[in-house]
């Protein structure tokens, strides 16, 4: 975690000066890209902080340690379902979402609709079926 909360904590005032030096360079006058690069240094900020806390809350990774062998990580690294196919029915959901904002907003309910669908059976996965515990 110690690289993670560096490398995005890092970013922060390269995405502030490169803000300030875009609003120079356009005279103050094109609001949307100055904004946009502060709003990115501030959510740069916001992962770091988070980074830092959950580092504090955590061991030592073997990732972290610099003579740290590729063995020592070696194991179970989460909980994932191999075989399902929720996480495409939410993928599709989001898409149907932004096509939205192009299409109608009449669209953006569809897509809400498959979102809670979807998005339930993948909570639910392991609750029932082959896989229930």
């Amino acid at each position: 975690m110690k690289v993670e909360y560096k490398v995005f904590l890092a970013m922060t005032p390269f995405y502030i000066v490169v803000g300030v030096i875009y609003g120079i360079a356009t005279d103050w006058s094109e609001p949307v890209g100055i904004v946009g690069l502060l709003l990115t240094a501030g959510l740069v900020t916001m992962i770091g902080l988070y980074l830092v806390l959950t580092a504090n809350k955590m061991d030592d990774r073997p990732e972290d340690d610099p003579e740290g062998l590729i063995e020592e990580g070696a194991g179970d690294q989460g909980v994932y379902a191999p075989w399902s196919w929720w996480p495409l029915a939410t993928g599709f959901s989001a898409a149907v979402v932004f096509a939205a904002l192009a299409v109608g907003w009449w669209l953006l309910y569809i897509g809400v609709a498959i979102g809670i669908v979807a998005l339930v059976g993948w909570v639910f996965e392991y609750s029932r079926g082959q896989h229930a515990h």
